[in-house]
């Protein structure tokens, strides 16, 4: 098997792994409290973080790197798992899941914002009509969700876009997953307490199904998923394997409809497919790419890079799948 297969197999796993992970949050909070579930994922992911980085003895962030990290914090750890939680005690993971189709340009919003550039007119176009439609889906009530449910989600998709984004500053010099590895390290003083205070006053009853759905995020998407889709990008060609990450919100509808037994109405299909289109019309009508002085074209602050040998294009959206 030469090395592109195998990147593309990699990036396929990594994909197909983060597309279960609103169905296992659904599972989780429907037998766990979605507080309890925020900060034991976090928790977890991170005591394997910790034995990740040890074990392949990466090199520390500097005191400078403090305050990005926190910030990374914020929206991957905090923001995303606890506002998608939040949400998923009320709407279905297959209504979700029509909304991480806007994730890759959020986090391409924030990028090219903390990275002062100035995206064509174009890119502006395909970034309202992608928020458009799913304003719109979320408006509608199509009977499988609510609107403060929708707005949780919207939240969550904003925090963790600026989240990826100020983590693709360190990508370079950490890489990608370590800088994931390192952010959910330095949040264990926080999620390893509040694991505990929050811990199920009786353990009785709660479904083993709620229990695998924690397990799922917080091994899974939280660190597993990235090591593959990592090591994919970095095998098989950022531009051709990053394009799989299109695939993520069919996958998850389907995973929705097979695990979960959700209904997959066509309106969400037609949403998502729209959505997904518009984030490949704003990839392909970004910001022309930077050249460094050997003429390889370099990504901006809001993109992670599986290693510093590999810049992304810094017109290549969505290279940061939700966790």
């Amino acid at each position: 098997m030469n090395t592109t297969t195998r990147g593309w197999i990699n990036g396929m796993i990594g994909v197909a792994i983060f597309s279960g992970s609103l169905p296992a949050t659904r599972l989780a909070v429907l037998g766990l409290d979605p507080l309890f579930v925020t900060a034991a994922r976090a928790a977890l992911a991170g005591l394997l973080a910790l034995a990740a980085l040890a074990f392949t003895r990466s090199p520390r962030p500097g005191r400078a790197d403090l305050r990005t990290l926190l910030l990374v914090a914020f929206g991957v750890v905090l923001g995303f798992p606890l506002f998608s939680a939040l949400a998923l005690r009320t709407i279905t993971s297959a209504h979700s899941l029509v909304f991480i189709g806007l994730l890759p340009l959020a986090t391409a919003i924030f990028g090219t914002w903390l990275g002062g550039e100035r995206p064509s007119r174009a890119f502006w176009a395909f970034a309202i009509l992608g928020a458009a439609s799913v304003a719109g889906f979320a408006l509608s009530r199509d009977g499988s969700g609510s609107l403060g449910a929708d707005a949780l989600m919207m939240v969550a998709i904003v925090t963790c876009g600026y989240g990826y984004a100020e983590g693709g500053r360190l990508s370079r010099r950490l890489g990608g997953w370590q800088v994931i590895c390192w952010v959910l390290v330095l949040s264990l003083p926080l999620s390893l307490p509040l694991s505990v205070v929050l811990r199920p006053a009786v353990w009785t009853g709660i479904p083993a199904s709620a229990w695998g759905g924690l397990a799922y995020v917080a091994v899974f998407s939280m660190l597993v998923g990235f090591i593959f889709w990592y090591r994919g990008l970095a095998l098989g060609g950022i531009a051709a394997v990053g394009q799989l990450q299109l695939l993520q919100p069919f996958m998850g509808l389907m995973l929705a409809a097979w695990l979960l037994g959700e209904p997959v109405t066509p309106v969400m299909l037609a949403v998502t497919a729209f959505v997904v289109a518009c984030v490949a019309g704003a990839k392909y009508t970004a910001t022309a790419p930077a050249l460094d002085e050997t003429g390889r074209e370099i990504a901006p602050a809001g993109y992670f890079t599986p290693d510093e040998s590999e810049p992304l294009a810094s017109g290549e959206v969505g290279r940061c799948p939700n966790p």
